[in-house]
C-alpha cells in the first residue's frame, strides 16, 4: 500500500524539469496553487525586504516579470498557470521551464523584452523554436520551445550552453519524478544536493517541511512519550527531544565542548571521565530551554558567547546513584562549590551548575533558570509526537539578534549571519505570533523537520 500510494503522490504533480549540472532547483507543481504563499511573503515583505516577492521576482524567470499572486497577469503572458514552473540555476546562468498554454501571446511577450537588449535571432528546426538576443549582463538571453513546453534561459557568458540545454529539456516527454519533493507536502520547493525544502502558507501562516542530510545533529528516535511532555513551553526557546542510543555520546560531548571553552582549566581526563560515565546513564529524553539573551561584552570572545544565552539542560538518567557518583569529581574542579543537590563552578563570564533531581540532570549556566527548570520538571510525562519538539519566542529571539553588533560582526565573521538575520528578520520577529516545529531522523543520517511561522490577524 505504501508503494502504490507512493507512486501515486509521484504521478500527481507535474515532475520538475531539471538542467543537467544545477546547483539548485525552485519547482512549483502547478503556478496557480502559489497565491497562498505570495500573500504571507508579501505581508512579510512589510518588515523584511529579502522575503518581499517584489526583491526576487525577477530571478523566477530569465526573461518574464512573473506575479505569484496574480495567476491573470501570467496567463495574459501566454503561461498555462495550471502547469508547472522549474527553475534550474546553474553556475554559467539559470534556466526556467513553463508550459504555455497560448505559444503566440508567450512568444510575443518574450521577444518584445529580448529586443531591448540587441538584435533577436529566431529560428525553428522540426518544431523547436528559438529565440536568443544578447543580455545586459554581458551573456545571452532566450527560450526554446517545443509545442506546450518552453524553456526561457539566461547565461552569465557568450557559451551556447544553456540554449542547448534548454533544447533537451523541452524535448522530454516525461521528466523523471522528483522522489524527495513527493515525500514533503508543499506547493513550492527548494532543492539541493543536500536536502529539499517545501513551502506553503495563507496570509496569517508559512509552513516549512522538508528533509536535510548535514544538519549538524545526532540521531533521534520517536517513543512516544517523554518526562517533558506535559510542560508547557516557555522562553525563548524550549524544545524536548529523544536522542537515539547512537546519537547520545554526539550530544555529551557537545555539552563538554561548552564547559572546556569556559573552563580551560578544567583537567581535560576528568572532563572526559565525567562525561563518557554520564553518557552511560542516559537515557536519550532531553529537553533544552533557553530563557533570554542578555550580551555582557564583545561577543567575539567564547565566554561572552556562552554565558549571552541564559540557557538550562535537563536529561533524564537510568541510575540516579551512580549519576551522583559520576559527578563527585567535579569537586576538585577549579573554583567548584558543592551543592545540596550538585555543584556549582565558576568559569570564564559566569558560572555553570550541574543539578540532580531524581531521575534528572540539569545543566544550566544562569543560576535562575537552572533553578526555575528544575522546579518546573513534573513527576510524570506526557505523550510526544515527534523526536524533536520546539517552540521559538519570535518577539524575543528579536531582542537576543539585535545585540550583535556591527562591531563584533567586523571582528568576527562568524557573527555575520546573526547580525544578517537581525538586520533583515528582526522586524519581522518582533511582529510575529509564534514558531513551532519538529524535527525527526530520516535515512542515511539525514534529517526531516517542519515549521511552523505564525502573524497575527492583523498588522
Amino acid at each position: 500500500m505504501l508503494a502504490l500510494a507512493l507512486a501515486a503522490t509521484l504521478a500527481a504533480a507535474p515532475a520538475p524539469r531539471v538542467a543537467a549540472s544545477t546547483v539548485t532547483v525552485l519547482h512549483a507543481p502547478q503556478l496557480d496553487q502559489l497565491q497562498g504563499l505570495n500573500a504571507f511573503l508579501t505581508r512579510a515583505g512589510a518588515y523584511s525586504q529579502m522575503l518581499n516577492p517584489e526583491a526576487w521576482r525577477g530571478e523566477l524567470h530569465p526573461i518574464l516579470q512573473l506575479d505569484l499572486g496574480k495567476p491573470e497577469v501570467m496567463e495574459a503572458q501566454g503561461i498555462d498557470v495550471t502547469g508547472p514552473l522549474t527553475v534550474s540555476m546553474r553556475k554559467d546562468g539559470r534556466i526556467a521551464c513553463t508550459r504555455v498554454k497560448d505559444a503566440k501571446v508567450f512568444q510575443e511577450a518574450t521577444a518584445n523584452v529580448l529586443a531591448r537588449n540587441g538584435d533577436v535571432k529566431a529560428g525553428t528546426v522540426k518544431g523547436v523554436t528559438t529565440l536568443r538576443a544578447p543580455s545586459a549582463t554581458g551573456g545571452f538571453g532566450g527560450y526554446v520551445i517545443k509545442g506546450q513546453e518552453a524553456c526561457a534561459f539566461l547565461s552569465t557568458d557568450s557559451d551556447d550552453a544553456l540554449r542547448k540545454e534548454a533544447a533537451k529539456l523541452v524535448a522530454q516527454k516525461a521528466p523523471a519524478a522528483d522522489a524527495r519533493m513527493a515525500a514533503v507536502p508543499g506547493v513550492l520547493f527548494v532543492s539541493t544536493k543536500d536536502g529539499v525544502v517545501a513551502l506553503d502558507g495563507t496570509a496569517t501562516g508559512l509552513k516549512v517541511e522538508g528533509t536535510a542530510a548535514k544538519l549538524p545533529l545526532p540521531p533521534f528516535q520517536t517513543k512516544g512519550t517523554s518526562p517533558y511532555g506535559a510542560m508547557s513551553p516557555a522562553g525563548l526557546l524550549f524544545a524536548r527531544a529523544q536522542v537515539a542510543p547512537t546519537g547520545v555520546a554526539q550530544a555529551v560531548e557537545s555539552v563538554a565542548d561548552a564547559v572546556r571553552t569556559v573552563c580551560p582549566t578544567c583537567p581535560a581526563e576528568d572532563v572526559k571521565a565525567v562525561t563518557d560515565a554520564l553518557a552511560k546513564q542516559l537515557t536519550g529524553q532531553v529537553l533544552f530551554g533557553v530563557d533570554s539573551v542578555a550580551v555582557r561584552g564583545s561577543l567575539r570572545k567564547p565566554e561572552v558567547r556562552f554565558f549571552a544565552a541564559k540557557q538550562a539542560l535537563a536529561a533524564e538518567v537510568t541510575d540516579a546513584a551512580a549519576v551522583k557518583a559520576a559527578l563527585a569529581p567535579l569537586a576538585k574542579f577549579p573554583g567548584a562549590k558543592a551543592l545540596e543537590d550538585g555543584y556549582a563552578m565558576e568559569a570564564k563570564g559566569g558560572s555553570v551548575y550541574v543539578r540532580l533531581k531524581g531521575k534528572q540532570l540539569v545543566f544550566g549556566n544562569d543560576s535562575t533558570v537552572t533553578q526555575t527548570l528544575l522546579a518546573s520538571l513534573p513527576e510524570k510525562g506526557g505523550p510526544l509526537k515527534r523526536a524533536v519538539e520546539f517552540t521559538l519566542d519570535p518577539k524575543k529571539l528579536a531582542r537576543g539578534l539585535s545585540q550583535v553588533s556591527l562591531m563584533d560582526v567586523m571582528g568576527d565573521e562568524r557573527l555575520a549571519a546573526f547580525f544578517g538575520a537581525s538586520t533583515e528578520l528582526g522586524p519581522l520577529l518582533a511582529k510575529s505570533d509564534s514558531i513551532t516545529g519538529w524535527l525527526d531522523s530520516a535515512p542515511n543520517g539525514a534529517h526531516r523537520f517542519q515549521m511552523n511561522w505564525s502573524l497575527p490577524e492583523k498588522n
